[in-house]
């Protein structure tokens, strides 16, 4: 039935960074579609507030602390989760930081460092863990979450944008591999958003100056995620494997 493929109804998802800003939305979207929420990041009582808004509107959420830039985090915390679950179907793969903007040649090796341990190794920590789990059972869908900038470039931000193509390509990677054990991956890729890392910088006139010259002239909003969201979490996309989705207004068509 056409109404039932976007349900989650019986799954259990996993959400990192799932403290704020967008991870925290993805969470509520996944609950009220039907999923058991685990919601994980290293800020817990922020957890705790999120998991239980979302039981407050009827959703079912359980929280987890991890630190996606520790491998012995991220390991603590699936043993946390294999002790609530016995299987997991979905993740969302969002734990992601970045730096100050700033040129090529001004930027220091240590900033590389700090920032790819989250945005790529991270990535990669956790969805290796939920992978080996999906594979075991047979089933599975992993969403890393992307940006505009895994389709295409811009100045002033080297580190982040190198750190999200490493991800679309991860996830084409995961997806040739895990395809067969019946385990999609996929990457979402959000345009222009606010969130707790941009939000300062869009309030700025520069910012707003920016935002003008974007081909839908405005900033996406978080409920124009959902759907895509859902699609490549749900039944709706079974057979969507190893793409990168942009969901960014057209701002693709005329890069700035």
């Amino acid at each position: 039935m056409i109404e039932n493929l976007f349900s989650l109804q019986g799954k259990t998802a996993l959400v990192s960074g799932a403290s704020s800003g967008l991870g925290a939305y993805f969470a509520e979207v996944l609950a009220q579609a039907g999923a058991e929420v685990i919601i994980a990041a290293r800020r817990v009582e922020k957890l705790d507030e999120l998991a239980g808004k979302i039981v407050a509107n009827g959703g079912r959420a359980r929280v987890v602390a991890m630190d996606v830039a520790s491998p012995e985090s991220v390991e603590l915390a699936f043993q946390a989760i294999d002790a609530m679950t016995g299987q997991l179907d979905i993740l969302v793969n969002n734990a992601g930081i970045s730096t100050k903007p700033g040129r090529f040649v001004e930027q220091e090796e240590d900033i590389w460092g700090g920032l790819l341990d989250v945005n790529l190794r991270g990535v990669w920590r956790v969805a290796r863990e939920a992978a080996i789990r999906m594979k075991a059972h047979g089933s599975g869908t992993i969403i890393n979450t992307g940006s505009i900038y895994s389709l295409c470039t811009g100045i002033m931000k080297t580190d982040y944008n190198v750190s999200k193509v490493a991800v679309a390509q991860l996830s084409k990677n995961m997806a040739l591999e895990l395809g067969r054990y019946g385990v999609r991956v996929n990457t979402l890729c959000p345009g222009y958003f606010a969130s707790d890392i941009n939000a300062a910088e869009f309030g700025t006139e520069k910012g707003r100056e920016y935002i003008r010259k974007l081909v839908p002239q405005r900033l996406g909003e978080y409920r124009e995620l959902a759907g895509p969201l859902l699609l490549l979490a749900s039944d709706a996309g079974s057979f969507i494997n190893g793409v990168a989705l942009p969901v960014d207004g057209g701002s693709l068509l005329s890069p700035i």
